[in-house]
């Protein structure tokens, strides 16, 4: 059986059947995904945009610029972490799978209510949302494909930003003021199961100046939103 990560997306699919389980009893709603509104009322398709890598790749630089250009909400990952979890990873210590789990799910939840109609946007919802999150591992990507799982008219995609152990760090200690330090580049490294050959994966070189990365990923972005004419 193929895994959600190497077939192509369904149109409706069980959620419940295919996407990862978390390990323990899942007992409340905020472990389910909520309920897409009547395809007639959203209308086009929407897209989400998930930029993924590890700390210091520049998830929030690419995903604010993709923002600007797409004219779509966004969400930093970042903000939805717990504060025992940020307190961990300030302490230098890496998150666990079980760390991850009401994270990724709250997360999702999230892009999935900025698609819907709601009194926030008018009832008009929009094309896209634009989703930062690191999404290490292929079991944390398919948490986060459940979003698209339900109707046809919502498609994922992930920009995963690529570049050197040495780069990363250098960038993660530029940074101020931010509870993710540069010993923890190494320990989500030693977890990264990178998306090559995920048919819903995008990767990007970001080791190259500002301007250059933001036009190839929209490039590849561009190029995506092409195949939906």
């Amino acid at each position: 059986m193929l895994s959600a990560g190497e077939r192509p997306q369904p149109s409706t699919i069980n959620a419940s059947l295919d996407a990862p389980v978390k390990p323990v009893s899942l007992n409340h709603s905020a472990h389910t995904a909520a309920p897409w509104p009547d395809m007639d009322q959203v209308g086009n398709i929407q897209h989400i945009w998930v930029i993924t890598g590890p700390a210091g790749c520049g998830k929030s630089t690419v995903g604010r610029d993709l923002q600007e250009e797409l004219n779509c909400p966004f969400l930093e990952g970042d903000d939805f972490h717990s504060v025992s979890n940020k307190q961990k990873m300030a302490q230098g210590t890496p998150l666990t799978d079980e760390d991850r789990w009401d994270w990724l799910i709250s997360l999702r939840k999230a892009a999935i209510d900025a698609l819907s109609p709601s009194e926030s946007n008018n009832f008009h919802p929009p094309s896209g949302v634009v989703v930062a999150c690191s999404a290490l591992k292929q079991k944390y990507r398919d948490v986060m494909r459940v979003a698209a799982y339900g109707t046809p008219l919502v498609q994922i995609h992930f920009i995963y930003l690529r570049l050197s152990e040495s780069v990363l760090i250098q960038r993660v200690n530029q940074r101020e003021a931010h509870y993710m330090k540069s010993g923890m580049v190494h320990s989500q490294l030693e977890v990264l199961e990178e998306p090559l050959g995920e048919w819903d994966a995008l990767t990007v070189n970001v080791e190259g100046p500002k301007e250059e990365v933001q036009r190839n990923v929209w490039d590849l972005v561009t190029a995506k939103l092409a195949e939906y004419e």
